[in-house]
């Protein structure tokens, strides 16, 4: 059985949903530490040719709060704010019609936990593409948060009967492959390879990359994106 384990993004760019899709058990991080300026709550969408950054509001968000206990904010109009800057975005887009309303039943799921919403949103875009991963709140199941680091990931692996544990580029100087190796687990990187596809036929305009999935899913079926998916390499 082959394992990822990541924090939970919103709404990820293309290389999360290439991790997701290359594993058996995906598990969301969410009973650890709050990063601000990260992008739990924030990514970018094509917004007028440009690239727009967007934010998930929160409540009383802190570095000293697990993922997990970070809430959304109290007012709910952020919700119809994002889902009308989306609109103008995207309304021409050739699958607009098809992934509004995904987005709109992800954006308007009622939660007012971060953690949850992703969790939700992520399960939803599991399912319109297709795959079959499981998804697992860390937070839920494992009861090892007093381990750190590597010694964690390892326990994790070890009570899923992990055979493989994958984990993004960046965290070559984090793992080990000889420890992992020695608890009879095979670590490997992923590295995602740069995907491109028509943005609104922008003809003399560079291609604008590692935008949120939406953007991948707006211009493209689910067989195109699904390619997409693969479009990476283990190391």
């Amino acid at each position: 059985m082959t394992l990822a384990i990541m924090q939970p993004y919103f709404l990820p760019y293309i290389g999360y949903m290439q991790l997701m899709s290359a594993v058996d058990t995906f598990v969301l991080y969410d009973d650890v530490a709050f990063i601000n300026r990260g992008w739990i709550n924030r990514n970018k969408l094509l917004i007028n040719g440009q690239e727009h950054l967007f934010t998930v509001p929160l409540k009383d968000a802190s570095q000293n709060k697990r993922i997990n206990e970070v809430h959304l904010a109290d007012d709910p109009k952020w919700r119809s704010k994002l889902l009308k800057t989306i609109e103008q975005g995207y309304r021409k887009a050739p699958y607009y019609g098809t992934v509004m309303p995904l987005t709109e039943k992800i954006i308007n799921f009622a939660t007012d936990s971060i953690a949850d919403l992703i969790h939700f949103s992520l399960v939803e875009l599991n399912q319109y593409l297709g795959l079959t991963t499981r998804l697992v709140a860390s937070s839920t199941v494992y009861n090892n948060g007093h381990l750190r680091a590597q010694e964690r990931i390892l326990d994790i692996c070890r009570q899923e009967n992990a055979s493989r544990y994958i984990n993004p580029i960046g965290g070559t100087e984090l793992y080990d492959k000889p420890t992992f190796t020695a608890a009879s687990i095979e670590l490997n990187f992923i590295k995602a390879k740069r995907v491109e596809y028509p943005q609104f036929n922008r003809s003399g305009n560079e291609f604008i990359p590692w935008l949120s999935v939406l953007d991948a899913l707006m211009f493209n079926d689910v067989a195109a994106v699904r390619t997409m998916l693969g479009e990476y390499e283990l190391v």
